[in-house]
């Protein structure tokens, strides 16, 4: 396959996370588990009037564990 052959078949988008899953698998068990959780993503939104954020809610609620619990607030 050519470089851009891929380019006919799927986005871009869908061509990285086709080599990221196969590289996740390549990785020792260790390291593997390590870029499984680095690829989780939390989504949450927030409705707006009259220029005032209302609450986040999240789309999916994460699971209680001590990664939720960390924030990047300073």
């Amino acid at each position: 396959m050519s470089s851009a052959t891929w380019r006919n078949v799927f986005t871009y988008n869908k061509y990285t996370q086709i080599a990221a899953r196969a590289l996740r698998a390549s990785l020792k068990e260790e390291e593997r588990v390590a870029a499984e959780k680095r690829g989780l993503t939390i989504l949450r939104y927030q409705r707006w009037e009259n220029g005032q954020g209302g609450p986040q809610t999240y789309l999916v609620p994460p699971a209680e564990s001590d990664a939720a619990k960390k924030s990047a607030a300073v």
